[in-house]
């Protein structure tokens, strides 16, 4: 099981080291996820009975829904699926069925399951790439093979040729001791920049799915075409680095084995899943401009199955989603949750509300997170040797013309932040290349000068800001 036993203070706790504030909606999330780690030590028929509680989360753009959804699913290390409810379309109309989302949460379960069990065999694979790329760098004396006079033998050979085994080599004593040789190297890094041409297989070509009826059926062309399509061999001039990085992961893919990962993929998917639906709010009645448009509640009602539990048709088989959590997102600001259809709202019992964020939020959100945004500038800048130095009374007027932009014009959460930065930085991120070196203080004085008569002038904060 993915899900690591943490308790809701321990997940909220490293929720805050990414999100600022919105205290209610984490310890939703956390106690949502722990339930399901209580679910796993009931016995077997109570779990069928212990369905998670989807959550709806209520907030204006930039708050912090998404991440505190996104962050939670890297913590637990869970397949997480983000989508938008208005891509999709009510059955009989051309667009993306609902039935997708799920079948891209079982993709981003097996990418997951993948890397587990690629990383269990890496050694051993290693050594097997380690052996190809040996042969390649120190070549025995090829052995002509007999061809045979058959007629039927020949013809076998052409559409054969990519399983035909390798040619048989002789090995002198020499040939012997330079491959034991180069070995030790190659196992010491000491070969690494070498340049070697190495045969691999061609990756396969993969083409945008054109019937939107065969993926809702679970199928893929791609993979009925590519199992009819003999495996080609390429070659590929490349590092010695790069070369034993293409053959370890061919060596890997033969170690495992494809249905187990497809059967624990599924299982991780339905036991551990989590679906984030945004922008829920623009698929009710209220949201529809005119009739002639997709009927949002026609939407709703294709939606209402998979989050109550139904079975799911995808190209690795199918896929409960009777315990995968759901948490659905929007704004509100032009309809309300109860114009859901009802039978969608009482699949969603946990109802959170996310606040607007003030201007001490902002200067938490510009200094507080790991990675935050003034520490970024910092680094990037930095990287052409000049050093920037932000005062606090610098930050706090940032935060302060944040807030009041928002305030004032579109309230798109600290996703201001951003753009403000980027105009305040325009000149020195131009002009840094050619600074070499020095030292920059970004004071309340410098952002005064170049954002405040934006800021005031309203018509130019609209465009700008």
């Amino acid at each position: 099981m993915s899900e690591i036993n943490k308790t809701p203070r321990e997940i909220v706790s490293e929720l805050d080291q990414y999100i600022i504030g919105q205290n209610d909606a984490k310890r939703s999330v956390a106690v949502a996820l722990r339930n399901r780690y209580r679910r796993m030590q009931l016995e077997e028929s109570m779990q069928q009975e212990a369905t998670p509680k989807n959550i709806l989360m209520i907030g204006p753009t930039g708050v912090g829904k998404t991440e505190i959804a996104r962050r939670l699913a890297r913590i637990v290390k869970a397949p997480f699926v983000k989508v938008e409810a208005t891509k999709f379309t009510e059955v009989g109309y051309v667009g993306r069925d609902v039935e997708s989302m799920v079948r891209d949460l079982v993709e981003n379960a097996i990418t997951i399951v993948e890397k587990q069990q690629y990383s269990q065999v890496y050694s051993k694979a290693l050594k097997r790439a380690n052996k190809r790329l040996v042969k390649v760098l120190v070549p025995g004396i090829k052995r002509e093979q007999k061809k045979s006079g058959n007629p039927y033998d020949q013809m076998m050979n052409i559409f054969n040729q990519t399983q035909q085994a390798e040619p048989q080599e002789e090995l002198t004593e020499e040939i012997k001791v330079n491959r034991k040789t180069i070995l030790e190297q190659l196992e010491k890094g000491m070969l690494d920049s070498r340049e070697v041409t190495i045969e691999i297989e061609e990756p396969k070509k993969s083409m945008p799915m054109m019937n939107n009826g065969l993926e809702q059926m679970g199928i893929d062309l791609n993979d009925t075409l590519g199992a009819l399509t003999p495996t080609k061999k390429i070659q590929r001039t490349v590092t010695v680095k790069e070369a034993q990085e293409l053959l370890v992961k061919e060596e890997q893919a033969k170690l495992v084995n494809e249905a187990d990962i497809h059967t624990a993929a599924i299982k991780l998917a339905e036991s551990s899943g989590i679906i984030f639906i945004d922008e829920i709010d623009k698929i009710t009645s209220k949201s529809q401009q005119n009739s002639g448009e997709v009927s949002r509640e026609g939407v709703q009602r294709d939606i209402l199955p998979i989050v109550e539990g139904s079975q799911v048709n995808t190209k690795y088989g199918a896929i409960q989603t009777d315990h995968v959590l759901f948490i659905a997102s929007g704004a509100f600001s032009f309809s309300k949750p109860s114009d859901l259809i009802p039978e969608l709202q009482g699949r969603f019992p946990i109802r959170v509300e996310l606040d607007d964020l003030t201007a001490e939020d902002f200067v938490r959100i510009l200094t507080e997170p790991n990675n935050a945004l003034i520490q970024q500038y910092i680094d990037l800048i930095g990287t052409e040797n000049v050093k920037v130095i932000f005062t606090q009374e610098a930050i706090e007027k940032l935060a302060k013309i944040a807030f009041d932009v928002n305030r004032e014009t579109d309230n798109i959460g600290a996703r201001r932040l951003h753009t403000i930065l980027e105009k305040l930085l325009e000149d020195l991120l131009f002009e840094a290349p050619d600074m070499q070196m020095g030292e920059i203080t970004i004071t309340e004085a410098y952002v005064d000068e170049k954002l405040a008569s934006i800021a005031q002038n309203k018509d130019l904060s609209r465009y700008i800001l």
